[in-house]
C-alpha cells in the first residue's frame, strides 16, 4: 500500500477554514490522502493531550502519521556532548512520534563542516551506531527514517544513506528526491534516473526494506552550492517531475510512505501525485 500526503498545514487546509493540526484528519481523508508528518523542526514540544489528540483523528480518518525530527541533528560533529544532544533529539521525537500514533522519525545525518567528506562520513556511520544502541531501548514500533540531503557541504547522499541503512535494522531511507535532484545540479530528468537509485537501494538493503522506505518530494530551486529553495509543482525549470517516479512504484509493486513538501501547495501537489498512480 502507498500513503501519500502532505508536511505540515497547508494554504489550502487554512483556505478551508481549519486552524488546528487534529482537523487534518477530516481534510485529508477528502481528498483521498492518507498520510502526514508533523515537523518537530524546531525542537520536540507538544502536550501528550495534544498528541493523543491529534493522533486519534489522523487514526480515525486512516491517515498514517510520521514525525521529522529536528533540523540540527549531526552526526559527524566531533564533539561527543553534541552527539549525545543529537542522539536526544531523536529519542525525544521517536516517543513523541509514538504517542501521536506513528513510527516514522525523519532525521538529517550531517553535515560536513570543515572536515574532509571522507572524515565527516566515517565519523557519521560511527555516531549513527551509536544512536542504534540507544534507539535499541525503544519499547514500541519505529522506524528512523535518514535523509538525503540537498547542500553540497551536507552528508546525505543516495550512496551514504543506504550504506548507513545497514547499521541497524531500524534505519531506513527517506529519500529527498528535490533534495538528490538539488545536490546533482539537475541530475533527475528521466524514469532511467530513478530507476538507477531503486536499484541500487533494493540491491543493497533488500527489496523489503526497500519497498517501505520513506519519500519527501517536491521541486526544489538549487544552485552551485546546491538547494536553494522549495517550489511547487507549477515550477516547469528545476524539477523532478513525479510521473516517472510513480511508474515505477507501480511497477516495482513496492509501498513507500510519500510526503509533498511543496511550498504552501502540499495538499494539492500530493493529490496531483496520487492521481499519477495507476491503482489512484
Amino acid at each position: 500500500m502507498i500513503r501519500i500526503g502532505p508536511s505540515g498545514n497547508s494554504d489550502a487546509f487554512y483556505a478551508s477554514g481549519r486552524k488546528h493540526t487534529y482537523e487534518e484528519g477530516e481534510f485529508l481523508h477528502g481528498l483521498g490522502l492518507n498520510a502526514f508528518e508533523y515537523s518537530f523542526g524546531r525542537g520536540v514540544s507538544i502536550t501528550d493531550e495534544t498528541a493523543a489528540k491529534i493522533g486519534a483523528e489522523l487514526a480515525k480518518y486512516d491517515v498514517a502519521i510520521s514525525v521529522h525530527a529536528p533540523y540540527y541533528t549531526n552526526f559527524s560533529n566531533p564533539d561527543p556532548e553534541m552527539i549525545k544532544k543529537s542522539i536526544g533529539y531523536v529519542l525525544q521525537s521517536a516517543v513523541a512520534c509514538n504517542k501521536l500514533g506513528g513510527q516514522r522519525i525523519v532525521v538529517h545525518p550531517a553535515a560536513r563542516g570543515k572536515a574532509e567528506r571522507a572524515d565527516a562520513v566515517a565519523a557519521a556511520k560511527s555516531n549513527l551506531a551509536l544512536l542504534a544502541e540507544a534507539c535499541s531501548g525503544l519499547d514500541f514500533e519505529f522506524k528512523i527514517c535518514l535523509e538525503t540531503m540537498g547542500k553540497n557541504n551536507q552528508i546525505g547522499t543516495v550512496e551514504e544513506v543506504v550504506d548507513f541503512c545497514l547499521i541497524y535494522d531500524k534505519f531506513y531511507p527517506c529519500f529527498d528526491f528535490g533534495h538528490i535532484n538539488a545536490y546533482t545540479h539537475g541530475g533527475i530528468k528521466t524514469k532511467e534516473d530513478y530507476r538507477r537509485i531503486l536499484d541500487h537501494t533494493i540491491e543493497k538493503l533488500g527489496f523489503e526494506k526497500a519497498s517501505a522506505m520513506h519519500v519527501h518530494f517536491s521541486k526544489i530551486m538549487y544552485g552551485d552550492k546546491g538547494e536553494i529553495k522549495h517550489l511547487t509543482f507549477a515550477d516547469d525549470k528545476y524539477g523532478p517531475e513525479y510521473a516517472p517516479l510513480a511508474q515505477l512504484f507501480d511497477e516495482y509493486k513496492m509501498s513507500p510512505y510519500i510526503i509533498c513538501e511543496s511550498d504552501g501547495t502540499m495538499s494539492d501537489d500530493a493529490v496531483a501525485m496520487k492521481n499519477m498512480h495507476e491503482n489512484a
